[in-house]
């Protein structure tokens, strides 16, 4: 595989940069980064170029609008199209707005975890009291959910936090023992049920097959 992904705590701390001479570029989360590089693999997409702003601004979605629209002004003139491998991600419609002001298409659906279990599937369920996990979140748990939110300090803050949830879903778009344990023990540190779905990548193969 000659476009290799690089640690994950890189990829939720500084993203990934542009790299290849394709005429598609992504612009992507972190988190995506595995399995956007995944699928340009399986499918031979060479014409597909990814770049990925920080993971961890599922964090402060504040930062994914002024992000996106610096990553597409910067690209803009290198690439004849650039997508946007982003849901809404907390910014309540506003990166949607931006991407069409900037004449850029983006993946439909409010996350990642709606477009990786189908977004049609994933509206129809209505699961209020499921928090979810990837393969990324799942193997970057503790810097996204365990420490800042202080419960590696203070484990009494649980309840606090994740007590109006009923169950943790891990949508796993890969078939791995080893993360299908790391989840299991994420739900009893959360103290929620575990359900685990094999989704594949979802809508965000057909997305990107689109291109």
């Amino acid at each position: 595989m000659t476009d290799a992904a690089p640690r994950d705590d890189l990829l939720t701390q500084t993203g990934l940069p542009a790299r290849g001479a394709g005429a598609v570029l992504v612009i992507a989360c972190g988190a995506l980064a595995h399995e956007v590089l995944a699928l340009k693999q399986i499918n031979g997409w060479d014409h597909l170029d990814l770049t990925c702003l920080p993971a961890i601004w599922h964090n402060h979605p504040e930062r994914i609008v002024p992000g996106i629209r610096e990553a597409v002004e910067r690209h803009r003139s290198t690439y004849k199209t650039i997508f946007v491998a982003y849901g809404d991600c907390g910014t309540g419609g506003l990166l949607a707005q931006t991407c069409d002001a900037l004449g850029v298409e983006m993946i439909a659906g409010p996350h990642c975890y709606a477009f990786f279990d189908g977004l049609d599937r994933f509206t129809s369920r209505e699961e209020t009291t499921s928090f979810y996990l990837t393969d990324f979140l799942t193997r970057q748990f503790d810097a996204f959910v365990w420490r800042p939110l202080g419960m590696d300090r203070h484990p009494e803050l649980v309840p606090l936090y994740f007590g109006n949830y009923e169950r943790l879903v891990y949508l796993a778009q890969t078939d791995d023992l080893a993360l299908d344990h790391k989840a299991r023990d994420c739900a009893r540190r959360l103290g929620l049920d575990y359900e685990r779905r094999l989704t594949g990548y979802g809508d965000l193969a057909t997305a990107l097959g689109a291109l």
